[in-house]
């Protein structure tokens, strides 16, 4: 396993090791990774639209605009999981008596049931990732948890951070920006850093 930073790493970085979002995703991926392999492998569906089923289940009939905000997705890609799970026979469909125009979706019967069959595996698998923290731990990783994503939201919603993704064009696999820099712009902390 690669060196872990300490906490002065941490608040000053030398090394890709030292990152914090560079040690979440390492920690993420591996329990990512089995969570979809149980969506593919076993119920036939992709970990997003895993996602949306539970969401789902969760606040029951919801338009798709509203879907989308809840699980942090752009439209295009609220849209083609819906089209997805529809073809699937996963949701249903209704139309706004009074605005013919609404769209709400919900689980169909098949869905219901395979959120159902599919949750217990998840729960445990997720239940199974935190044996590793002692018990006394797990509040105090949750407020890291809940701390961290409310300041995530903030720095995103003030533009911390400049420039945006273009995946229309191919994004970086069809093309790199000459530049040799890009400004990045932590305006919570005040100053500017920058990124070779």
């Amino acid at each position: 396993m690669q060196a872990f930073p300490d906490t002065t790493a941490l608040r000053d970085p030398r090394a890709l090791d030292d990152l914090l979002l560079y040690r979440l995703w390492r920690a993420m991926r591996a329990g990512i990774g089995m969570a979809t392999r149980i969506a593919e492998g076993g119920f036939g569906i992709t970990h997003r639209e895993w996602g949306m089923i539970g969401m789902l289940a969760q606040v029951g009939e919801i338009g798709p605009s509203a879907l989308a905000v809840q699980l942090q997705l752009d439209r295009v890609r609220t849209s083609r999981g819906l089209r997805s799970l529809f073809e699937k026979r996963l949701i249903e469909r209704r139309q706004d008596s009074e605005d013919g125009r609404e769209v709400h979706v919900r689980l169909s019967a098949a869905g219901r049931q395979l959120f159902e069959d599919m949750f217990p595996r998840i729960s445990a698998l997720n239940i199974d990732l935190l044996e590793c923290l002692d018990a006394e731990h797990h509040g105090i990783f949750l407020q890291c948890l809940r701390d961290l994503e409310l300041h995530s939201t903030a720095l995103n919603a003030r533009f911390a951070v400049s420039g945006k993704s273009d995946r229309r064009l191919g994004g970086t696999r069809h093309r790199w920006s000459s530049r040799s820099e890009t400004d990045v712009r932590l305006t919570a902390l005040g100053r500017s850093a920058r990124y070779g």
